[in-house]
């Protein structure tokens, strides 16, 4: 399943239908919320899909709510639903102690509602030729010109409309059904994420991400100082009037803020693309919890900025279409550990080099973390193999015998040594002599 975000170009008369039914959506969403919260307070049950479409009926009363697509708004009580379920699950969550905060679903403001969604591919929207020219035909909007800079592969779901700025786009779910190819881990790499170095692998290789925000940083907080200083309401408050100059300037702050998301996006596509594309047939990577690293206030906006889980997600996305494997592992004390001996000792941020006080091992730190991480995430693959393993013979003998056991771990310790006959690795797997580690892979 993949997703295709083209841009479109309507005219003056469909950008007007297109944000009336965005915002008669808003209003859809808000009375089944409201509805279902005041129903919860008469009878205390949780709201169900049934009960949604009562509420839907009842609203739809209302002729205006009637120009919405009758699947779109079929879509917006799912949404609705899933908000709930969201809030049960993070409920759950909290009792049983983690960290999350609960978030009770929310009223939609005209900012925050900036999408129509047609779930079904059923004659709703289909694009068009015209005159050499790309249209997006919609049921009850009409015609408009698309951009279609690639072509679609694959069997169109769904298609949504959304708002960004004073731009519009069209996103096209498609299911494309594709023999991924396996690929023999036989050259795996580890990835230590930080803020001095953007990534650091385990082979050496440092690569630091361009200030995108320092370069916009200026710009932002002129744009949210005029901001601050405009009035909400233009004229007499009680007529509910937006200030344009107001307007204006939140168009200018977004502005900003999406080019620079952009550029960010741009970088971490195309260096999770040069990855999977360098010869690595794995990757390790850590399972960060970037919530708790943010109550660090010196460095919260620096971490957000970071943008960490992003990149792992395009990496892992893009690793499994090319039939490589992405793995997981515990980023505690991967700073601390020494990757030749196992030492743990402090290690403040300030330091960037890694001196061992128990074999002298001199290494990068960040590299020195991500020669940890690969070692983790050799070691969680090769119990995965063993568990696997036993589960099979166990299946099929159902026996635990000792003799099994030997052969598995001899199995395992010859995948792992065809994992260490590649050059990049040997340091990180302890083939060099105690003399060749300081800085082998620096």
């Amino acid at each position: 399943m993949s997703a295709y975000r083209l841009r479109i170009y309507p005219d003056e008369k469909r950008r007007l239908e297109i944000n009336e039914r965005i915002t008669i959506a808003k209003d859809f969403y808000n009375l089944l919320l409201e509805k279902s919260i005041a129903q919860y307070k008469i009878d205390g049950e949780p709201t169900s899909m049934a009960a949604l479409n009562k509420y839907a009926k009842e609203i739809e009363k209302d002729g205006r709510f009637l120009i919405l697509y009758s699947q779109t708004r079929c879509e917006i009580k799912y949404r609705v639903m899933k908000a709930y379920q969201n809030f049960f699950r993070r409920c759950k969550e909290k009792k049983k102690g983690k960290r999350v905060k609960v978030g009770f679903p929310r009223f939609k403001s005209r900012d925050k509602y900036k999408t129509i969604i047609y779930p079904q591919d059923n004659g709703s929207f289909s694009i068009e030729k015209e005159r050499k020219t790309d249209m997006l035909r919609i049921a009850r909007i009409g015609r408009m010109k698309i951009d279609v800079h690639r072509n679609i592969e694959g069997t169109i779901k769904t298609l949504t409309i959304k708002k960004e700025l004073n731009q519009y786009y069209a996103i096209f779910t498609v299911v494309q059904e594709t023999s991924q190819p396996k690929i023999q881990g036989t050259n795996p790499i580890g990835i230590d994420m930080g803020l001095n170095n953007f990534i650091a692998l385990s082979d050496g290789t440092t690569i630091q991400k361009p200030r995108f925000f320092k370069k916009r940083e200026r710009r932002i907080a002129i744009w949210q100082r005029r901001l601050s200083k405009r009035t909400r309401w233009d004229g007499n408050k009680m007529a509910k009037m937006q200030s344009k100059r107001r307007e204006k300037a939140k168009l200018r702050l977004q502005r900003e803020w999406v080019l620079t998301t952009n550029e960010s996006n741009d970088f971490m596509h195309k260096l999770s693309n040069k990855l999977v594309n360098s010869g690595y047939t794995s990757f390790a990577v850590e399972s960060l919890n970037i919530q708790n690293m943010e109550r660090n206030h010196n460095l919260a906006q620096s971490i957000q900025n970071a943008s960490w889980n992003r990149f792992i997600n395009y990496l892992s996305y893009k690793a499994e279409s090319a039939g490589m494997e992405v793995m997981k592992v515990d980023a505690r004390n991967t700073s601390k550990t020494c990757s030749n001996c196992g030492n743990i000792q402090e290690m403040p941020l300030s330091i960037r080099e890694y001196i061992c006080h128990k074999c002298g091992l001199r290494i990068d730190r960040d590299i020195n973390a991500s020669i940890n991480i690969l070692k983790r995430g050799l070691t969680s693959k090769k119990s995965n193999l063993e568990s696997e393993a036993l589960k099979g013979r166990a299946g099929l003998a159902r026996t635990y015998a000792q003799g099994d056991n030997v052969r598995l771990n001899g199995a395992v310790v010859e995948e792992l040594r065809t994992y260490s006959q590649t050059n990049n690795l040997g340091g990180s797997l302890g083939l060099y002599s105690s003399s060749e580690r300081n800085y082998c892979l620096v």
